[in-house]
């Protein structure tokens, strides 16, 4: 079977690294949508955060951080945020007018991270430990945290391999998943137009 020409396989590792400007920690970029543009409508990425400190704001972002390795961290804005994120594969959406700081739980942590611009989408992450079929729509990502995956019953993924996807024409894909161990997990996040 051949894979439709909007998917693209990538592993963690062999992604661009970024350091952050205060020398907090480093952001791995899967994607920016649209391509080149000066602001994305949407975003995914895997960050490293390696030291306490203050999240960069995003005005006009809804944000969505998922655990993937460590031990966690705790975020907090007054009033606003008071959120342990300790659980691997657990999803937290947060707006990025919010100031929040990140305090390390017990060292190092990686994280999985979507954003998307008010007025131009939206997105939806979740945890999959079984069998499913993820529909394309608008764009997203597959990524593997745990055990292996079988994709339209040919591709293997495993632990820190991934697909991602922009449809841009008006036909609605699907993807077949089978998990293929009993450990499996994964993230998938939707795209989704308003």
């Amino acid at each position: 079977m051949r894979f439709h020409d909007s998917l693209t396989f990538f592993s963690i590792d062999s992604l661009p690294v970024t350091p952050w400007r205060n020398g907090g920690g480093e952001t791995r970029e899967i994607i920016s949508m649209p391509q080149d543009a000066k602001d994305f409508n949407w975003r995914a990425s895997v960050a490293t955060i390696a030291q306490d400190g203050p999240f960069s704001a995003f005005p006009g972002i809804d944000r969505s951080i998922t655990l993937l390795t460590g031990e966690g961290v705790h975020l907090f804005a007054e009033g606003q945020v008071d959120h342990l994120l300790t659980t691997p594969g657990e999803p937290f959406a947060f707006s990025g007018e919010v100031p929040l700081t990140s305090t390390l739980i017990g060292g190092t942590t990686t994280d999985f991270n979507i954003m998307t611009r008010h007025g131009t989408c939206r997105s939806v992450v979740s945890r999959k430990e079984y069998d499913f079929c993820a529909p394309l729509l608008m764009g997203g990502v597959l990524l593997v945290l745990k055990g292996e995956w079988l994709l339209q019953d040919e591709k293997r993924l495993t632990a820190n391999q991934g697909v991602v996807w922009s449809n841009t024409q008006d036909v609605t894909l699907e993807l077949l998943l089978r998990a293929r161990s009993v450990d499996s997990l994964l993230l998938w996040a939707a795209i989704l137009p308003l």
